[in-house]
């Protein structure tokens, strides 16, 4: 007679997660030495409204790049009453501006991506710093898109 042991669910569990858990946390100790990398993530998605048609530019010899605006709003309610008003509403419109590098992707999103297009957009944030036309060191923060998704029709949206 063979005999099953049951296994319950935070045992299936606990092995995948105690191993996601090491490969995306490592602990330094003073033994350890600086070579050894630790793992980190700098990802941001978002969901909203093309700002303007988009434009592609190449500097310097350098790889060109699409650029665009994307809106993302967000909503919450400020009024005590239990019965909502339109007034007790208050939105925030936040812009926020998107990069694609990626040569398919580039040439696709300058193609097709539309002011007003909603879409959804997976990359991950740069900071960085340029001289503007009064020699004024400026920060910029952009996204750098590395995946787009057409949440509304740009072919209906050219017509």
């Amino acid at each position: 007679m063979s005999s099953v042991k049951l296994i319950t669910t935070a045992e299936m569990l606990h092995r995948p997660l105690q191993q996601v858990f090491r490969q995306f946390v490592r602990h330094e100790s003073e033994l350890m030495t600086p070579s050894i990398l630790e793992r980190s993530m700098n990802r941001i998605q978002l969901l909203g409204r093309v700002g303007q048609d988009p434009v592609m530019r190449q500097a310097d010899g350098k790889n060109p790049v699409t650029i665009f605006s994307l809106a993302t709003n967000e909503m919450w309610r400020t009024g005590e009453s239990e019965v909502l008003q339109g007034s007790d509403i208050t939105q925030k419109t936040t812009w926020h501006r998107i990069s694609v590098f990626r040569p398919g992707l580039r040439d696709v999103a300058y193609q097709f991506i539309k002011k007003g297009s909603r879409i959804f957009v997976e990359g991950k944030i740069d900071y960085g710093e340029y001289m503007d036309k009064n020699n004024v060191r400026r920060q910029a923060t952009t996204v750098i898109a590395d995946n787009i998704i057409f949440l509304s029709d740009p072919m209906k949206e050219k017509e």
